[in-house]
């Protein structure tokens, strides 16, 4: 059985990706003096007290170096493995992470890790990551799990949504005049994850209420002929907004009529660029945005 690995962006619980082992790789945050990865955790809940008392994180890529260690440490696992990468349009660790295939590949000949750049994050990686799960628990090999990935990653929509852009701005992932709609008073921006894995300001939405609805409607527009497929999982990921995250849970089962979702906690990494209002649902659709 081939081994899946992916990064700490796909903020899913360790939980999970233990029992089901998920390997992963961990993009480091700076606090002051401090940086915090596989080696020395940061906690969710304490790194949003951080934010509160604040504090002004910023985060680093895996490095080609880092990527080889992980593989060397852990290269007698299994004989095949399966990386789910945060999209390139956000960070250059998928690159990384082929600089260091190439050579392994040399090294461990009769290895095989396979790379995707998913152009996803957060709770669209994590969708990603449940479905390989899946598959290769149903039986799938590496290619057909692969080659599944690869199909459907493009259709992963990001419906995002924070109160204000000025962390994203800082972190240099929205412009500076998106980030001015973050100065109006009760404008809500409603972002997406395009095809090159970059987030773009969509809407201007007027109250925070509102614009979880518009997330909500996100999927109605979009959904179409995968329908079928967002019943199997939707994924919903928050900074530390708990009770948005289950307000939209329950709009969607009313609206839609599904019932199985992950709702997971936006960790230092993505966190560091969002702010603790950030709610994110991820689903199947046709496009990628409206």
């Amino acid at each position: 059985m081939f081994q899946i690995v992916t990064e700490n962006t796909c903020d899913m619980e360790m939980s999970w990706l233990k029992e089901h082992q998920v390997g992963l790789l961990y993009l480091s945050t700076i606090i002051g003096e401090d940086v915090y990865n596989a080696d020395h955790p940061l906690d969710n809940k304490e790194f949003y007290r951080m934010l509160a008392e604040g504090a002004k994180p910023s985060t680093s890529q895996v490095n080609p170096e880092e990527a080889t260690e992980y593989f060397e440490n852990h290269i007698s696992e299994a004989d095949e493995f399966l990386y789910i990468g945060f999209a390139s349009g956000l960070s250059g660790t998928v690159g990384s992470v082929r600089v260091a295939v190439e050579e392994l590949r040399e090294k461990y000949p009769e290895k095989r890790i396979e790379v995707i750049d998913t152009q996803c994050a957060s709770a669209g990686e994590a969708l990603m990551v449940y479905h390989a799960v899946r598959l290769r628990d149903e039986g799938k090999t590496l290619d057909e799990t692969a080659d599944w990935i690869r199909e459907y990653a493009p259709h992963v929509v990001h419906a995002v949504t924070v109160d204000s852009l000025h962390d994203l701005w800082r972190g240099g992932r929205v412009s500076r005049s998106s980030a001015l709609v973050g100065d109006l008073v009760g404008i809500k921006p409603i972002i997406y994850v395009d095809d090159a894995g970059k987030l773009v300001v969509a809407e201007k939405i007027r109250g925070r209420k509102k614009a979880l609805n518009t997330l909500v409607d996100y999927m109605d527009a979009l959904a179409g002929e995968y329908r079928d497929l967002n019943e199997t999982m939707v994924t919903i990921t928050h900074g530390d907004v708990p009770e948005d995250a289950e307000y939209v849970k329950e709009q969607i089962r009313e609206r839609f009529g599904l019932n199985h979702f992950m709702i997971t906690n936006a960790g230092p990494i993505i966190g560091a660029h969002t702010g603790p209002t950030l709610v994110i649902v991820s689903f199947f659709g046709k496009e990628r945005h409206r």
